[in-house]
């Protein structure tokens, strides 16, 4: 049962919790059963086995709670998660106590007063000592992933009791959408869309370009001597951008909350589209709702386009009636390049969710979807 942090409890009690184990259970009940016989005998045997059944519940909190106090944590979280993927988060912990040490301990992260999984496991933790401790961090929803703290338990040192301590530590790491492979029918669409509508400019690379006459600090490594030849004058040859495909990647967020699944398989959708165009060299613009970012490649920007996605909030149209700010401020203009749109609500007639709608240059393209 997850640990609760009442606010308007006591510091002490907010911050503290005991739960009973099986073991312990059985501890009470014979417990129990020998207070009982003592009461009923009148043995004085019986009366001093039952102290010291006591005294070891006693001594068992106390101990416990020695355990748990003066503890200090440092957590670590990588930059960015995606949904259903794994990433390493370290934790630090360190026994602030000067003499006495810590032992059998379990720690578990708390997000919205939810124990998240993997737990962690210290044997022992010497006065004045530290442990760095690695775990696997999985995500099950894009978005902001608020870490509130630490939950520390011990059943040191009897095992009757588990004790737990709450460690407020705050962190906030973002969740960027799942991340999978499209279907083959999308891929072609892509690609011949991508073809299509490549955008030649000048740049370094290895197909010809233009021709030109040579002009004073041209590299001389570039003169084209076929053609220089035929025409007695120095020309120079100008390569192609290998970079020269675009494209502008849209997901409107207006839809009914209805098509609240719809719309996060089109955002997941839209950052699978946005992975495979990046890697295949395309400049790329996302427009999200509002929100509009620049041209750009590379391992940075596409970051910056995943992190616009794992924000962007679906909107109900009754709201987006009295706050029209959905739609870009600017007419879309794929300026040369590619439109794709993933779009997850089609209308008022749109009233069974099914699957986003995948357009690309205004072409619906049938059947596109993850790859199973």
């Amino acid at each position: 049962m997850p640990l609760q942090y009442p606010s308007m409890a006591p510091r002490l009690f907010r911050r503290r919790s005991t739960r009973i184990t099986s073991e312990g259970v059985q501890f009470l009940l014979f417990t129990l059963a020998i207070g009982i016989a003592a009461i009923n005998t009148g043995n004085n045997l019986f009366y001093l086995l039952l102290a010291m059944m006591l005294s070891l519940i006693l001594i068992s909190g106390i101990v416990a709670e020695h355990s748990l106090r003066r503890l200090e944590f440092h957590r670590h979280l990588p930059d960015h998660l995606i949904v259903n993927e794994s990433a390493t988060a370290t934790l630090v912990v360190k026994n602030g106590k000067s003499r006495l040490p810590s032992f059998s301990l379990r720690l578990f992260d708390v997000s919205e007063g939810r124990e998240l999984e993997p737990s962690l496991e210290i044997r022992q933790l010497l006065p004045g000592a530290s442990r760095l401790l690695s775990y696997s961090l999985v995500a099950s929803r894009r978005g902001r992933l608020e870490l509130d703290g630490v939950c520390v338990g011990t059943e040191f040192p009897f095992g009757l009791f588990m004790k737990r301590a709450f460690y407020q530590l705050g962190d906030t790491v973002i969740v960027c959408p799942e991340l999978k492979p499209i279907n083959e029918r999308l891929l072609q669409g892509l690609l011949t869309a991508g073809a299509e509508h490549s955008v030649h400019r000048w740049g370094h690379g290895n197909d010809l370009y233009n021709l030109r006459l040579y002009q004073a600090g041209d590299d001389s490594r570039k003169i084209h001597w076929p053609t220089t030849a035929r025409t007695s004058q120095l020309t120079v040859r100008e390569t192609e951008a290998e970079d020269q495909r675009r494209a502008v990647v849209y997901v409107p967020t207006v839809a009914p909350a209805s098509h609240d699944t719809v719309f996060e398989q089109a955002v997941s959708m839209a950052a699978s589209i946005i992975r495979l165009l990046a890697q295949r060299g395309y400049s790329l613009q996302l427009v999200v709702g509002s929100s509009r970012s620049v041209f750009g490649q590379g391992d940075l920007h596409f970051l910056e386009l995943l992190r616009m996605l794992a924000l962007c909030e679906r909107q109900s149209p009754h709201v987006e009636s009295l706050q029209p700010g959905n739609q870009p401020r600017e007419p879309l203009d794929a300026q040369g390049g590619t439109m794709i749109v993933a779009q997850s609500w089609l209308g008022p007639e749109d009233t069974e969710p099914r699957h986003p709608t995948i357009m690309i240059d205004g072409a619906v393209i049938a059947g596109a979807s993850h790859a199973i």
